[in-house]
């Protein structure tokens, strides 16, 4: 009888142990892609903003910062500022060949996106001491025809999205498109 016990008390015991066994793959977890760079469309040649200022664009689903310098050279970088996200677009283009953010004054260097001066600001001194100095990133661009191309990873976007969970209490429906 006190092998029987014993026995029942090492299965159950069993039940609850750690299983070596990986997730299930199931519909819940999207698929991720590898990287593919390409040049696409963001905005129209004629709305380059004017030397010394920048404006926003859209390359593969994700926010671009169109900026050129004093000198004519054009710059994209991404339309996020950190530490709270800010469009880098509303900024300020220098004649030192940064980008400052419009509201914590961090500057940014058009060629490298790295960080030149971090929260500069009053208001900058206080969030951004909150923070490690980030940088933001850098794309290559050209112009083809009338449109200005940015160089991006086109599986960016959805890479990014494939960690979020989609189902019944998903605001934007199903995977497929349509709603519940």
């Amino acid at each position: 009888m006190k092998s029987v016990i014993a026995l029942a008390l090492v299965g159950s015991a069993a039940a609850f142990a750690p299983s070596a066994q990986g997730p299930a793959s199931t519909a819940l977890y999207a698929a991720q892609k590898g990287p593919s760079l390409k040049y696409v469309d963001c905005i129209p040649t004629a709305d380059l903003p004017a030397p010394g200022s920048a404006t926003s664009g859209v390359a593969g689903g994700l926010a671009i910062c169109i900026a050129v310098d004093p000198k004519g050279a054009v710059y994209a970088l991404g339309d996020k500022c950190p530490p709270v996200n800010q469009p880098l677009s509303f900024g300020k283009v220098g004649s030192d060949g940064t980008i400052s953010d419009p509201v914590l004054g961090t500057k940014f260097s058009l060629k490298t996106g790295e960080v030149v001066s971090w929260c500069p600001s009053g208001l900058g001194k206080l969030i951004g001491g909150l923070f490690d100095p980030q940088g933001v990133p850098t794309y290559p661009v050209k112009a083809q025809g009338k449109v200005l191309q940015v160089q991006v990873d086109v599986n960016y976007k959805a890479n990014f999205e494939a960690n979020y969970w989609s189902g019944i209490l998903d605001a934007q429906g199903k995977a497929n498109g349509k709603y519940y």
